[in-house]
């Protein structure tokens, strides 16, 4: 019998690091939110707020009337990314980590002398043991035994909190026949409907398919031959991918839910999600804008780009995207970058102008990661009231697939950057980074 991968998936994450780090919630019913208001939604929800249906997405309006003396506690970033990697040393006490997979879930890959089921049992039983140790009682996980990490995650699923299960390569497929399509990852709502309309209703269905008959679901012949293997328990590995898009959304605060406080936001999402742009490699040719409103329909404009990176040129098409608003009361702003390519198959801009933005982006770029995310901004990016370092809704989010470095040596405080330099620094740093770079492009050219 061969296990290859160990999968473990931290229960109700958030949550849970909430009732460890205050122990006058444990035990209660818990749901972590983005914001101190009604309106927003939980991001993450105890197990004892589970059992009365409360769960992430729920409106806390609608949570609060559901679970009768729910504690509503706002996110706490920094903890969770702090905690993570704390459990990521525990784990790798016992066995390395082969992969990160989001905050709450990470693979380790099973050694030759750990893939019987008796070994691989014993290897997650420390696992769940250290981090107990290590951790505290209330940051549980629940971890899957299988032949592939497809499996593995479906098998770290199935029981939940604090649950093991293992799916042997003998078991397969019929062991996977009880358990909805919607239990494996990498089939959501629209796969599940393309699915249907290829009259697959059910795993046992699914996995009845041949390869080619897959491939004709997906759409590519080599995602079909990847489902049909992986389903059998074979290792294959991940397919080549292209990036398509990145972008950034916010739930406004109630206090910024207006015109200009929501522009501003909407910017400053802007600058983060060009500032990836560059740092990937790739450049942009259509940008998106959608706003979300309480109760009423979202509104999203889209625009054509040739194909650009830095911020300036970014800016001015959202600047005339945002004219083309309805006039309501915004809830939630996004921002995504889309038909993206990556700089080795882009020609260089051919105006002075246009190199000139591209160095003065790099520039800023620079400064920030030198003296903090709010070193150098445009004007509209401040709102109509001074920005709170520690309440700017373009930090301190976590994205659930990729976790913050927050080793002391890459890390410093926009407050200590207000201390460090002045206004009139700034712009001497910038003037310099600027000649540096043009001075570079004349003897690259």
């Amino acid at each position: 019998m061969t296990l290859r991968t160990l999968l473990l998936d931290m229960n109700s994450y958030f949550a849970s690091v909430e009732q460890q780090m205050r122990p006058a919630l444990g035990g209660r019913p818990v749901a972590v939110v983005p914001v101190m208001a009604d309106t927003t939604c939980c991001i993450a929800a105890s197990y004892e707020a589970k059992k009365f249906g409360v769960k992430t997405g729920t409106r806390v309006r609608d949570a609060r009337q559901m679970c009768q003396g729910l504690k509503i506690i706002e996110a706490r970033p920094q903890l969770y990314v702090e905690v993570h990697h704390r459990i990521v040393s525990a784990v790798e006490s016992c066995i390395p980590v082969s992969a990160v997979l989001s905050i709450d879930e990470m693979e380790c890959r099973l050694w030759d002398n750990e893939r019987t089921v008796d070994d691989a049992i014993r290897m997650a039983k420390l696992i769940k043991e250290t981090i107990r140790r290590e951790m505290g009682e209330y940051l549980r996980c629940s971890i899957g035994l299988a032949p592939n990490r497809l499996l593995a995650k479906l098998a770290a699923d199935w029981h939940k909190p604090d649950g093991m299960t293992v799916i042997s390569q003998e078991e397969l497929p019929q062991r996977l026949f009880s358990r909805p399509l919607r239990a494996f990852s990498g089939i959501g709502s629209r796969m599940e409907q393309r699915l249907e309309r290829a009259g697959i209703t059910t795993t046992q269905q699914f996995c009845e398919q041949s390869s080619q008959q897959l491939a004709k679901v997906w759409g590519s012949k080599l995602l079909g031959e990847v489902w049909w293997r992986r389903l059998r328990g074979e290792d294959v590995l991940d397919p080549p991918t292209k990036r398509r898009s990145v972008g950034h959304s916010h739930v406004l605060p109630p206090q910024m839910r207006n015109d200009i406080d929501a522009k501003a936001v909407l910017l400053r999402l802007l600058d983060k999600t060009a500032m990836r742009l560059r740092r990937i490699d790739y450049w942009a040719g259509a940008i998106s804008v959608r706003l979300d409103y309480l109760d009423q329909e979202s509104w999203l404009a889209h625009r054509d780009l040739s194909h650009c990176q830095d911020t300036t040129t970014l800016v001015r098409a959202t600047c005339k995207l945002w004219k083309e608003r309805p006039p309501e009361i915004p809830f939630k702003v996004s921002v995504t970058l889309s038909n993206l390519v990556s700089s080795s198959n882009v020609a260089q801009p051919l105006f002075d102008e246009d190199r000139k933005l591209n160095a003065l982006s790099d520039a800023i770029d620079e400064l920030k990661q030198r003296f903090g995310p709010q070193a150098v901004q445009y004007a509209e990016m401040r709102g109509s009231q001074p920005l709170d370092p520690k309440q700017n809704p373009t930090t301190d989010r976590i994205a659930f697939n990729h976790i913050p470095d927050i080793s002391s040596g890459k890390k410093t405080t926009p407050q200590a950057s207000a201390i460090k330099l002045s206004s009139r620094q700034l712009l001497d740093q910038m003037a310099a980074l600027l000649d540096s770079q043009n001075d570079a492009t004349e003897i690259d050219s």
